[in-house]
């Protein structure tokens, strides 16, 4: 399969080779909806971590996966999130069995193709979504020759069923959109508290290189960057809650600060108001919140429609 016309602002993907025979696929410049996937090979068996948002985007993912796969699928695709950057390019991958955790294959399933509303201009092709074939609860291993892939839940994060993609030998980390780089994090359909603890978690596993969901590859450092903005965004939460502000008087009146710099700022009002519902006593983390209020407000904040970058 090969892909047909490239839509003029797309930049092409790079392919960088982070360990002996695994893959990480940027897509820049990782906004919304430009995702990172990854490629874990052996002579056997292989893993491709998460698709992309289009067709165009995920059948030139195939085609770069398939060149290095001699023509064949990877065994196995696991999903790192429901999210359809992630994961509508599954039905590209039509021989490959999909891995998820449970709740990814729930709300998939709960969600459809409804994030394509949010950007109706975006050309998103021919997809469909194609739900997990196999599902996990706390996590999997998968044997990938001599490679190690360990499948790990670290509870709600980013979504209520991420998981972490994690080479212990080789210390390679695929964090799905737990860990973004050079944008800011995004926790309205998880937790802010516990996409901190998560990160603690991976900060234990001691990584030396990580594969975001978004932006470059990086080193250890981004984990206490994402921490550090997100406690920020609970500092913020607090004294606005405490003054009788919404979460999009406090986004406004917090946003100049050092992280106002980082990609996809807007996310700002969503993540406060996560934050807000985690100030009430002993909140259920993850429980259902307003996509769709939160995104109004976003636009708001924006000044805009929230900009969209997939083709």
């Amino acid at each position: 399969m090969s892909p047909t016309h490239a839509p003029a602002h797309i930049v092409d993907p790079v392919l960088e080779e982070v360990a002996p025979d695994v893959f990480a696929y940027i897509q820049p410049d990782g906004g919304w909806c430009v995702n990172n996937a990854g490629l874990i090979r052996s002579a056997r068996h292989s893993v491709l971590v998460d698709t992309a948002a289009t067709e165009y985007r995920s059948t030139l993912l195939a085609t770069t996966v398939g060149a290095l796969l001699g023509g064949s699928q990877p065994t196995w695709l696991v999903n790192t999130h429901f999210h359809g950057d992630h994961s509508f390019g599954n039905v590209v991958f039509d021989r490959s069995l999909i891995v998820a955790h449970t709740n990814t294959r729930i709300d998939a399933e709960r969600a459809g193709l409804g994030m394509t509303t949010l950007w109706s201009e975006v050309d998103w092709g021919d997809i469909e979504v194609r739900l997990p074939d196999l599902t996990v609860d706390d996590g999997a291993v998968l044997h990938v020759g001599d490679l190690r892939v360990e499948l790990i839940h670290p509870g709600p994060a980013h979504t209520t069923g991420d998981l972490l993609v994690w080479l212990p030998e080789q210390r390679v980390l695929f964090g799905g959109d737990i860990v973004m780089a050079g944008v800011a994090p995004y926790t309205l359909m998880g937790s802010v508290a516990g996409t901190i603890r998560a990160l603690e978690a991976v900060a234990a596993l001691d990584p030396v290189t990580i594969v975001p969901g978004h932006g470059p590859v990086s080193g250890p450092d981004v984990i206490d960057e994402n921490i550090r903005y997100l406690r920020w965004v609970q500092r913020s939460a607090a004294e606005g809650a405490a003054a009788g502000l919404s979460a999009l008087e406090i986004a406004r009146a917090s946003a100049t600060t050092e992280f106002g710099s980082l990609g996809e700022a807007e996310r700002l009002v969503s993540n406060l108001h996560r934050a807000l519902l985690e100030l009430e006593s002993d909140p259920p983390l993850g429980q259902p919140i307003d996509v769709l209020g939160s995104f109004a407000d976003m636009i708001a904040f924006h000044g805009g429609q929230v900009p969209r970058s997939a083709a």
